[in-house]
């Protein structure tokens, strides 16, 4: 059994190695036009483009190690299958289900080194590649405002915005903490626009379609809720340039979990912090579910061909990160429990993955 491991090990080895380096180039081509976009509307210059890239490495690897993982156990069982050496082995004596214990240990040490990566060096990566564009962006109000974070570098306002398309916004939040304990005032709105003050560090945000606390005359301490169509705000960008902001990709597990109690304790919605804290800690599973899923696969469809196991690996990977991409876009609006619906993918995943390795295994 232990030559068998040590085969089926070194079989998987160097698909499992081009499978990363082509993914995460494909990748890193996809992820161009956003750079090309930077440099256009937002001043950043060449070389930071290409340090980007750089840092955008390790981000990727959160997507590519898993579906490398994926085309590996395909393109190696694929082709073990299509030469008929898994007939081989289980005339020998040997069941499927025992070929299941070096990957289960396979998918688990995956699993732990992209727990690291979500935990450590893909939030640094993220930060500061956003750092860099930022920085070299600053003369642009463009940069400074970005979809996804808590931004609290505008004095007495903390901004989340869902969506930014150029100078236009979209699912608008604005938080501004009141002292003594008081009741944080909530500005809310559907769609908005920016233009920067001429000849001030400063920005005019319009706002449209929303509603606002209002402090009630008769009783300070409380709000009652304002309707407008527009609305208009002056934030100060003096602080903001001097400050980038972690938004939840960049930051650590202990910092979501800091920011989570914090932003909780002032009376925000943490819930963009909590769907992000459990899309790490799930994902960190993806390697192990994408092992034991390409077993049974490569096992059924007996193909040998690279590129069509490669393009299988991605067509099966990518529903995956799409219902977790939606679940995402749903907790992070608190439509639903993100503790809950973050874990969706997975679930569906392990009861797939158990169906068809019992079925193969008993067959």
């Amino acid at each position: 059994m232990r030559i068998l491991r040590n085969y089926i090990l070194k079989e998987s080895v160097i698909p499992f190695a081009m499978g990363l380096g082509v993914l995460t180039f494909v990748f890193l081509l996809g992820y161009l036009p956003q750079l090309a976009n930077k440099v256009i509307n937002k001043g950043v210059s060449l070389s930071a483009v290409g340090m980007a890239l750089l840092y955008n490495v390790p981000v990727l690897l959160g997507y590519t190690l898993p579906i490398a993982a994926l085309s590996a156990v395909i393109l190696t069982f694929g082709r073990m299958s299509s030469d008929n050496e898994i007939v081989a082995i289980r005339a020998s004596g040997i069941s499927l289900a025992r070929l299941l214990a070096p990957l289960v240990v396979t998918g688990a040490i995956l699993s732990s080194l992209l727990w690291v990566l979500n935990d450590r060096m893909i939030p640094w990566a993220s930060h500061a590649q956003r750092e860099l564009l930022v920085n070299t962006g600053a003369k642009n109000p463009a940069a400074l405002l970005e979809a996804g974070t808590f931004i609290d570098s505008f004095s007495g306002n903390v901004l989340f915005i869902y969506r930014i398309d150029r100078n236009r916004l979209y699912n608008i939040r604005i938080y501004q903490p009141q002292p003594d304990g008081k009741p944080t005032r909530t500005i809310i709105a559907q769609e908005g626009e920016f233009t920067p003050v001429p000849g001030q560090k400063k920005i005019l945000v319009k706002l449209i379609n929303g509603t606002s606390d209002e402090p009630d005359f008769k009783n300070p301490n409380n709000f009652y809720k304002l309707n407008f169509k527009t609305s208009f705000m002056t934030l100060d960008m003096t602080q903001a340039i001097t400050k980038v902001e972690k938004k939840p990709k960049g930051m650590t597990l202990r910092e979501l979990s800091e920011n989570i109690r914090k932003v909780g304790q002032q009376g925000m919605d943490p819930a963009p912090l909590i769907a992000e804290f459990h899309r790490k800690t799930s994902w960190a599973l993806a390697p192990l579910i994408f092992i034991l899923l390409g077993f049974p696969i490569a096992v059924i469809t007996h193909r040998r061909q690279k590129s069509a196991n490669l393009l299988l690996a991605v067509l099966f990977a990518a529903p995956y990160y799409l219902l977790s991409i939606g679940c995402q876009a749903l907790a992070t609006q608190g439509l639903v429990r993100p503790d809950l619906i973050m874990w969706a993918p997975n679930i569906v995943g392990g009861i797939i993955v158990i169906l068809l390795n019992w079925k193969l295994c008993v067959s």
